[in-house]
């Protein structure tokens, strides 16, 4: 299936900034779907997922702005959720569709619940894998204890045995998947060295207020989409009360747990990849 790299302009109050994006399929295809990453990741998460489902869709990737082959914002304290939601809104509006279906990973999850819950949302079916409406602050002191840290890496290897570690919950994948991880979630340095490719400034958000719980709730009871969540049977983000919170109110969700995963089940094994594909395929 063919896949690109293509990319457009997002707009924040410091200006024009690049939000890169990897496509597969073909421009013509008769659905499309939107596949976004988690906070310190990228759109070539997705890869293996694109890959399966590009026989039926148009998938884009995108790199969230400060992470990838996306730009950085001069002003750091402009990385969150409404920057995020406005470059995302602009992504659909470029593919030229009015419906999509939408697979988010962690914060790429919460981005698609926000932009579910909007009237007249152009989200058809949403796939939220391992987030939900509430999330601890004890889940959140976790992440910020390593985002926005600016490792340096003598060579590729070392920047997987960083993943590996920082990235347990994602459960046990395939050497090959890390190593694909690996080449994408490195920068190379001016130094010849690697470092990770993401702004470091995208935990300014974490650093500007005191950690507390996040309660999406009322957005979360104004989805009108169908909703498959994914979670992690160990996952300290999306806990199992809130899980099974969401199946009884808003949308009523399906709910479906990956054993030996935490936070966040990768989206690269076959059974998570056939999970995802089904439920898109039931509407």
């Amino acid at each position: 299936m063919p896949m690109s790299e293509r990319s457009f302009l997002g707009l924040s109050a410091a200006g024009f900034h690049k939000v890169a994006y990897t496509q597969w399929g073909r421009d013509d295809a008769p659905r499309t779907a939107v596949c976004v990453h988690g906070l310190t990741r990228n759109g070539r998460d997705f890869d293996a997922l694109a890959l399966d489902l590009a026989d039926g869709w148009r998938v884009a990737c995108p790199d969230v702005v400060g992470r990838g082959k996306s730009g950085w914002l001069a002003n750091p304290a402009l990385y969150g959720y409404p920057q995020y939601c406005a470059d995302m809104a602009a992504l659909v509006a470029r593919l030229g569709v009015e419906q999509v279906d939408w697979v988010g990973t962690s914060m790429g999850g919460l981005i698609g619940l926000m932009l579910a819950a909007q009237p007249n949302s152009p989200i058809r079916r949403l796939v939220i894998n391992d987030v939900g409406p509430f999330v601890s602050k004890i889940g959140l002191q976790r992440i910020a204890d390593y985002v926005g840290k600016d490792p340096v890496f003598e060579d590729i290897a070392a920047v997987e045995s960083y993943l590996r570690f920082v990235l347990m919950g994602f459960g046990r994948l395939p050497d090959e998947a890390w190593r694909h991880m690996a080449e994408h979630s490195a920068r190379t340095r001016p130094d010849g060295r690697y470092g990770l490719a993401y702004d470091p400034g995208i935990a300014e958000a974490f650093k500007a207020q005191p950690m507390q719980d996040v309660d999406l709730w009322a957005f979360w009871d104004r989805i009108q989409c169908p909703v498959l969540v994914l979670r992690g049977a160990t996952s300290d983000i999306l806990l199992r009360e809130t899980a099974e919170e969401m199946t009884r109110r808003g949308p009523r969700a399906r709910v479906v747990e990956f054993a030996n995963t935490g936070h966040a089940p990768a989206l690269m094994t076959e059974d998570q990849i056939a999970a995802v594909r089904g439920f898109l395929l039931e509407g």
